[in-house]
């Protein structure tokens, strides 16, 4: 397996352990960046651009990374809070009155980051069509129910939470979040990073194909198994974990290049490698003199907010604030860091202790919800060079 990019002396297990995902793990095309105190440490990519073609993958090769998109969305309200445009406290309908309807109106912004605000599903599932028009999103959880007491209790809010975020951007700033994300993210830093991907970039033939995925393999690596795992709760459609990913029925095909140009900020974002680790790098310190989160903003990124059985996930999961934290369902690199994987294998986190900043991106999509073991692999190969004293 010819491997190209570079890693800065002691991170070698990081490029054996991509080179054995090849060799051992099946994958197709892939690309791992890391980042360490603001500097780019490990860059590597391999294999093809699309999973099923011969095209080599290139450096700037970028795939649609599914929830690891939900990190990235997770910073536009969290930066509307640091600069004083948006109360995390407040009631989500004191800036989108029409949510507050079939008893809403104590939803708080908070309880859409941490995933209480018991929402995760659509009684009435949109079609792939619909979920194109930015709008219908929206008005569908405003006419939804919650189907817990919000802030009681968590679940996985695995569509639901990008239309939730979407609005609220919208109703502050005037902007949807891909075109805040666009303005305020993507270009101060450079990143080959998008939440509806622009007809220049899609006509440059930059995204690769991936592989689909339908249901979900069992979650993390919990020591004892649940009474019920997320796969036997998938397989029940009257269950929230079904409901909760079928919110879009049936799910759109992440290839078709209408779902790549919309913004869908739960699920469609479209990143390198590279992107995703300079984007975490930049919540935690200075990347060529930019950063995103304040010290305060980033203490509230990685702060337990939910933590326990997840009502959608099955599994014990944790969440800060629009972050999974580390734990058996999500592994990180150590207890510090945040961040969000995306279905099917790519991951994005920031570990504010050590410095250290990933970004991993594939066209293989396997069923893995939360930790795909060919990017956790890549997480052992930065925590051995940082225990070899890297």
């Amino acid at each position: 397996m010819k491997v190209n990019g570079t890693v800065v002396e002691g991170f070698e297990p990081v490029r054996e352990a991509f080179v054995r995902n090849f060799e051992a793990l099946g994958e197709r095309g892939a690309a791992v960046s890391v980042y360490r105190d603001g500097q780019r440490v490990v860059d590597l990519w391999a294999g093809t651009r699309d999973v099923d073609g011969t095209e080599p993958w290139e450096r700037g090769t970028a795939q649609v990374v599914r929830s690891a998109t939900k990190g990235v969305a997770a910073a536009v309200l969290l930066m509307l809070h640091q600069r004083g445009e948006l109360d995390l406290d407040a009631p989500v309908g004191a800036y989108w009155p029409e949510f507050k309807a079939h008893g809403k109106e104590r939803v708080l912004v908070r309880h859409v980051l941490n995933h209480r605000a018991g929402l995760p599903v659509l009684d009435t599932p949109l079609t792939p069509a619909q979920a194109l028009d930015p709008a219908r999103g929206p008005e569908a959880v405003a006419a939804q129910a919650p189907v817990w007491e919000p802030g009681t209790d968590h679940g996985y809010h695995a569509l639901t939470y990008g239309w939730m975020v979407d609005e609220l951007t919208r109703r502050v700033t005037g902007r949807w979040a891909g075109e805040w994300i666009a303005a305020e993210l993507a270009a101060p830093l450079g990143l080959d990073l998008w939440l509806g991907l622009p007809e220049s970039e899609a006509a440059a033939g930059r995204v690769g194909r991936s592989g689909r995925v339908e249901g979900p393999e069992p979650v993390g690596g919990l020591r004892a198994r649940p009474k019920r795992s997320v796969t036997e709760a998938y397989a029940d459609p009257d269950s929230l974990t079904r409901r909760a990913f079928a919110a879009i029925s049936p799910f759109p095909d992440q290839n078709d290049p209408a779902h790549r140009a919309a913004a869908l900020p739960a699920t469609n974002g479209i990143a390198t490698a590279e992107a995703l680790a300079r984007f975490y790098a930049a919540l935690i310190g200075p990347v060529d003199g930019f950063r995103l989160f304040d010290a305060a903003t980033a203490r509230l990124a990685r702060a337990e907010e939910s933590a326990g059985p997840d009502r959608v996930l099955v599994v014990g999961t944790r969440f800060g604030l629009g972050y999974m934290l580390h734990g058996s369902a999500s592994p990180l690199l150590a207890p510090t860091s945040f961040g969000h994987p995306g279905r099917g294998g790519s991951l994005g986190f920031a570990d504010p202790d050590s410095g250290i900043a990933f970004g991993y991106v594939t066209n293989g999509f396997r069923k893995t919800v939360t930790a795909d073991p060919r990017a956790q692999a890549l997480v052992r190969g930065v925590r051995e060079s940082l225990t070899r004293g890297a």
